[in-house]
């Protein structure tokens, strides 16, 4: 992997099911992209590649949540790129705490 994003959207919601609805229209839209993903209670992490791809998708994912209902949405967005060679994967980071 040469890139990886983590990106946590905040959508204006009127409630709780509604904000969580709009997330899970975002996180639908990060799996159909078909990259490797990882869902976490505060942000999803996505690794791929191609940099101007991640860009692209977070990018996007402000608009899926407009498009669900948000009047308005917040993104933090962290960024971790490497031209040349790899970085750490989600994987290498997380499957030795994975709990049982």
């Amino acid at each position: 992997m040469k890139a990886s994003i983590a990106i946590q959207v905040l959508p204006s919601a009127s409630s709780q099911d509604e904000l969580i609805a709009i997330v899970d229209e975002v996180i639908a839209y990060i799996r159909s992209t078909g990259l490797h993903y990882h869902v976490g209670p505060f942000e999803t992490t996505i690794e791929g590649d191609d940099y101007d791809m991640l860009m692209d998708i977070a990018k996007e994912c402000q608009h899926v949540a407009i498009r669900a209902g948000a009047q308005k949405v917040s993104a933090y967005i962290k960024v971790v790129y490497r031209p040349e060679g790899e970085i750490l994967t989600i994987d290498r980071k997380i499957t030795k705490h994975a709990q049982s």
